[in-house]
């Protein structure tokens, strides 16, 4: 059997080594004309956005496999038939490093020591701690668990939302109840941090409003690694302003941030460039997630990770 596979990228296509006899690897970034009408494996630039997919209207393609965990906007984007599977394996690790992260940095101040020593300035601050924090987790698939193992060690108190109630084992956690999404508003008062991993659909769009961004503690901190629409932009900017609560985000509606934005000058945030997946994790990670897929469609076994069946 033999299979033509595309990558966008000659770093990609390095990493993926020596493939199986039968297989050939082609770069194509979906922006020059195709290399060929059949192909069995397309990856698409990362970052790239759901409109390149148009690309690949009339070729016939067994599997595009992205790489991203979401996939907001791609079935109105990629043509009919078509299967589509995510990075589900690839980011979660990353994405957890850096919601840890913006937690120790907005609590501990970090942003307003790296300020104080360009400016030549000894600044200290009595600061919020992460340990004995309330921290609620909404969102509790790959993400959210992740960010859960690497919370363990901080003593944190934990609490996990999800789209529906269950009990489920964490490595380093141990036995966790998840609570329901029905839940939420009940949960929100209590937490000191709240963490959104949710990704972008019509149950999630603006799921942090104004009124639910009300709900949220006097101080609490909502970081945000999911998906930009999880929270009303207006909501948060307003809320920031007020010093009704602080806010640690990596994703917004609008992407890339434009100049003049008001999230720029609000108080009380922490922003960072949609950087979650964006690490040195990522390259071994999407290579081993291609080479998987590879050797199961050799193998006449279905790919992993399809969100978009095609049909």
């Amino acid at each position: 059997m033999s299979l033509l596979v595309t990558v966008p990228t000659d770093r990609l296509a390095k990493g993926l080594g020596d493939l199986p006899d039968g297989v050939e690897l082609r770069l194509w970034d979906l922006r020059s004309p195709a290399p060929a009408d059949r192909i069995d494996i397309v990856v698409p630039p990362y970052m790239g956005g759901p409109g390149v997919l148009a690309a690949l209207d009339g070729i016939d393609i067994g599997l595009v496999q992205g790489q991203s965990i979401g996939y907001d906007g791609v079935a109105a984007a990629l043509p009919s038939g078509i299967p589509f599977a995510n990075a589900a394996s690839v980011h979660e690790a990353s994405t957890a490093e850096l919601a840890v992260g913006m937690m120790i940095a907005a609590q501990r101040r970090l942003p307003r020591f790296a300020l104080a020593q360009e400016r030549g300035e000894w600044s200290p601050v009595f600061a919020e701690s992460l340990a004995d924090r309330r921290v609620l987790l909404v969102g509790f698939g790959g993400v959210g668990t992740a960010i859960a193992r690497r919370l363990a060690p901080f003593e944190v108190a934990l609490t996990a939302v999800a789209s529906t109630a269950r009990t489920e084992l964490v490595d380093g956690v141990g036995e966790m109840a998840v609570h329901g999404i029905d839940e939420l508003d009940a949960l929100l008062p209590q937490a000191e941090i709240v963490v959104l991993s949710l990704p972008a659909n019509d149950h999630t769009h603006h799921l942090f409003d104004a009124e639910r961004i009300a709900r949220m503690a006097p101080g609490a901190l909502l970081v945000n690694v999911g998906r930009g629409p999880l929270v009303e932009t207006d909501a948060l900017v307003a809320a920031l302003r007020s010093n009704a609560i602080r806010a640690a985000s990596d994703v917004f509606e609008e992407e890339p941030l434009p100049a003049g934005h008001p999230l720029w000058t609000a108080p009380n945030l922490l922003i960072t460039p949609h950087g979650g997946g964006a690490s040195t994790a990522m390259n071994p990670r999407i290579a081993r997630l291609i080479r998987r897929q590879i050797d199961r469609m050799l193998a006449g076994e279905p790919p992993v990770n399809v969100v978009l069946p095609g049909s």
